[in-house]
């Protein structure tokens, strides 16, 4: 677990594997048209996205991470790559990268690769969205993602905020950094929610109490 002062290197390693056996079997029993359904991700398909995944993961296997590997452009390169890629393809290298980028995030002791842990697990909310889903942006993992999102708020500097999350035990969780003079914000609501706030995902149909802070300034991903 994540404390204010500590870095655990094997949340990634944790959240990746949990994902890998929660996600695989739906995308390999998933038909192939499906996957051309479109995504929270503007512009990109299902498809689309677990190539992404995929490439991300993969680029941290091998040691391929030059300057500015993971901008938009170098992710629309990569994707572009693998357009011709059989899906069984594109599901086998994201297995792998499942698999294996846990052990070399957990080596990098700047921690500079754990958001990209938690980005995979956000996009897999993406595609279980497209797909219809349950479970979007919280299910079995969530446990090891919101300490992840812990920390990664405070390394992208979002401002303090203390979450009470509807129907989950353990009590609030605590995200981002104390700005002096200011009080911590207070969300209200359900986990895949404040999920949603935190990755820029859309937040239609959804129920929730934000004070203290705006949904801008509590992006991770910008």
């Amino acid at each position: 677990m994540c404390t204010e002062d500590t870095r655990d290197p094997w949340l990634p390693d944790r959240l990746l594997r949990t994902e890998r056996d929660l996600l695989m079997p739906l995308l390999r029993r998933t038909p192939e048209e499906a996957y051309e359904l479109r995504t929270a991700c503007p512009g990109w398909t299902a498809r689309q996205v677990l190539a992404h995944c995929a490439a991300a993961l993969v680029r941290i296997v091998e040691d391929r991470l030059e300057e500015g590997v993971f901008l938009p452009e170098a992710n629309a390169c990569d994707v572009a790559e693998r357009e011709d890629w059989p899906i069984g393809r594109v599901l086998d290298e994201l297995e792998r990268g499942l698999t294996e980028a846990g052990p070399v995030i957990a080596d990098r002791e700047d921690g500079r690769l754990d958001a990209v842990a938690l980005g995979e697990w956000i996009h897999a909310g993406d595609v279980r969205e497209a797909f219809g889903e349950p479970g979007a942006y919280c299910g079995a993992a969530l446990d090891l993602a919101l300490p992840l999102l812990s920390v990664t708020s405070r390394r992208r500097e979002t401002p303090r905020l203390i979450g009470e999350l509807a129907g989950r035990e353990g009590g609030p969780v605590s995200l981002g950094n104390e700005i002096e003079g200011r009080a911590p914000a207070r969300f209200r609501g359900d986990a895949a929610t404040l999920i949603r706030i935190y990755s820029g995902r859309p937040l239609i149909r959804t129920r929730y109490s934000l004070t203290g802070a705006t949904e801008q300034e509590l992006l991770i991903y910008r």
